[in-house]
């Protein structure tokens, strides 16, 4: 059995091309970032894994994945191996993506890119509380649909 199952980040936006002939077929390449179980010397390793997704898959891919998205995907490791252009053989090794699934809410993954952006000089007023909800104004009690 060859069947493969990771979780991880987007390194970069997915590379897509379309074949050539009658039905032009997505064709989808993305490496995965994947965290290792163990620590080495307390910092976090990774693995980064090619992955390419064909056909629906593909176009799924260039619509909704981007850089720094966390996914999940299952598929099969296919080995492979070309001549490059100073005649040295290429050995590769990919996992082609059979389904592919977000692995993190929309909120969660904006949280994350946010994380990642430099904060602005002056913080934006909050409307919420330290609880985390947002403050009602006295009074407003009769005009809310609920009690």
């Amino acid at each position: 059995m060859n069947k493969v199952v990771l979780m991880g980040r987007l390194t970069r936006d997915p590379d897509v091309r379309y074949t050539q002939g009658d039905r032009p077929l997505a064709v989808a390449r993305y490496t995965l970032a994947v965290n290792r179980r163990f620590k080495r010397d307390n910092e976090p390793d990774a693995d980064f894994i090619n992955c390419v997704a064909f056909g629906r898959a593909g176009e799924f891919a260039e619509r909704y994945l981007k850089k720094g998205t966390k996914i999940v995907v299952s598929g099969r490791i296919q080995t492979g191996s070309y001549t490059n252009k100073e005649g040295m053989r290429v050995y590769t090794t990919d996992v082609v993506i059979e389904e592919q699934d977000f692995a993190e809410s929309k909120a969660a993954a904006a949280q994350n890119m946010a994380a990642d952006m430099p904060m602005p000089s002056e913080p934006k007023p909050s409307a919420a509380a330290s609880d985390g909800f947002m403050n009602i104004p006295d009074g407003l009690e009769e005009e809310l649909p609920f009690s």
